[in-house]
């Protein structure tokens, strides 16, 4: 009987066994091509959060790069789509997520030092910047800092690189607005952000959750975000980043974007850029036309990078 006992309670033991080893399996599959989140600490103490999916060994990297007061998880479904042919990286930038919220630094070209610390504590030494909105000032920003040596393509997403003070001038009518939209974001903080979030969008989402995002632009502390602004578009001109730009360069605007024309021009002197328009399409265009916004970026990189 003692015997009889003891052989079940090990045949328990091992269904038990299995059934935990299945759901953790279960667990890791269902979280989706996410494999790991983590966070690296730079040089002067800023905590910069990050997601990442794929070979998560390998040197090469898709490295995206999100826009004002947003988080690394707008690119999920590129966190997916990619993972199976890449390693994919992407982060929250200081102030941003669920990075270090900090006063000082919050400017292009800390943010660019901040990635090239993170890539090289991750051991990525060469990689395809993809930049969206403010996150095209940070790849503009790290063009100017550390060259083109290891990047092996560039992706401006909606964005022009702005010319700093000269700014004002150039473009009155969009810099009116952006100073305008401040006193708003001092004022009406989480309204402010509804709106701005909404207006991403020209297509309907019901599986997104709206309040999640808002939520998380307001994570940045309002003061931290105004100086964010003034920064990105007032503090530098980083227009020299262009002629820098020595590698195959992908630049993808929404067809009812209000910066087409200046995206469009700005295409035209990137020596060999593909510009590409896509219809249908907000601000957050690799979430609003996701399968067209894939579509360009995986042609670009099976066709124009050299890794």
């Amino acid at each position: 009987m003692g015997s009889r006992i003891l052989r079940l309670l090990l045949a328990l033991a091992l269904f038990l066994a299995c059934s935990k080893k299945s759901a953790a399996m279960n667990a890791t599959e269902s979280a989706g091509s996410i494999q790991q989140e983590g966070f690296a600490t730079t040089q002067d103490g800023i905590r910069i959060h990050y997601l990442e999916s794929g070979d998560l060994a390998s040197p090469r990297a898709l490295v995206l790069i999100p826009g004002w007061r947003l988080p690394a998880y707008l690119w999920n479904e590129q966190l997916e789509k990619f993972s199976p042919s890449m390693r994919v990286l992407a982060i929250d930038p200081r102030s941003e997520g669920e990075s270090t919220k900090t006063p000082d630094g919050n400017t292009p070209e800390f943010r660019a030092r901040d990635l090239h610390n993170v890539l090289g504590q991750l051991k990525i030494s060469q990689y395809v910047l993809v930049g969206w909105s403010q996150g095209v000032q940070d790849l503009a920003a790290y063009i100017q800092q550390f060259g083109m040596d290891s990047i092996a393509g560039v992706v401006i997403v909606d964005s022009p690189i702005y010319a700093g003070p000269a700014e004002i001038e150039l473009h009155q009518k969009s810099s009116e607005a952006t100073l305008s939209r401040m006193t708003l974001d001092v004022v009406y903080p989480r309204e402010s952000m509804e709106a701005m979030v909404h207006s991403f969008f020209l297509q309907p989402h019901p599986d997104l959750d709206m309040e999640k995002i808002v939520n998380s632009t307001l994570q940045t502390p309002t003061a931290t975000a105004i100086a964010m602004l003034m920064s990105d578009y007032f503090g530098v001109d980083r227009r020299p980043a262009l002629a820098k730009i020595n590698k195959p360069t992908l630049v993808i605007t929404p067809a009812a974007s209000p910066n087409f024309e200046a995206e469009k021009a700005m295409a035209a002197t990137i020596r060999g850029a593909q510009f590409v328009v896509v219809e249908g399409s907000g601000h957050a265009v690799m979430i609003d036309q996701q399968e067209k916004f894939d579509d360009a970026l995986e042609a670009f990189l099976q066709s124009e990078v050299k890794w």
